[in-house]
Order: C-alpha cells, then sequence, then structure tokens
C-alpha cells in the first residue's frame, strides 16, 4: 500500500521503514516544524536537530505553504527571501 502525502503528515503517525519507503519514493520530500511553522529539505541540519514530536513531512512546497509554513532561511535561501519580501515588503520583521 502506497502512502500518498497529500498535505501533511506527523512523524509520529509514521513507522520508520514506511517513512523511509516513502522518502525513498518520493512522496514525502520535504520536512517541517509543527511548533515553528517552517518547512525544509530532508537534510537540512536545522530539521535533524528538532524533536519527534514537532517534525511534519510534506510531499512538495504547495502542500507546506498550504498548511501554513514557511521556507527554511538555511536550506532554501531563495524560497526564503522571496517569502520575506512578500511578507515583509519593508524588510523588517516584527
Amino acid at each position: 500500500m502506497m502512502l500518498k502525502v497529500e498535505l501533511m503528515i506527523r512523524h509520529t503517525e509514521i513507522d520508520e521503514i514506511r517513512l523511509r519507503k516513502e522518502i525513498r519514493n518520493l512522496n514525502i520530500r520535504f520536512g517541517g516544524n509543527l511548533r515553528l511553522r517552517i518547512y525544509g529539505k530532508l537534510n537540512c541540519s536545522s530539521g535533524k536537530r528538532m524533536k519527534k514530536v514537532n517534525r511534519v513531512f510534506f510531499s512538495s512546497k504547495t502542500s507546506a505553504e498550504k498548511n501554513g509554513f514557511r521556507p527554511c532561511g538555511n536550506c532554501l535561501k531563495e524560497d526564503y527571501r522571496i517569502w520575506k519580501n512578500q511578507s515583509f515588503p519593508n524588510g523588517k520583521e516584527r
């Protein structure tokens, strides 16, 4: 049975064998931090430090963004720059 990740799946809701299979099959391509609402590449050093309970997975950038996540400034620099310029046109956060 193939897992179709259209929106978001929590790391706590998938076993490690199935997770690796879905990553290999490219059904899971991005990881995110549920608490911080940030998504990035699966090999991002920032993402590897988060707690399992906060980790979620997405099949695409679009899926992550539809769920209210923003790009990671570490591994998705260009996407982050675009997001920041659209979100904060004057260049100031907060």
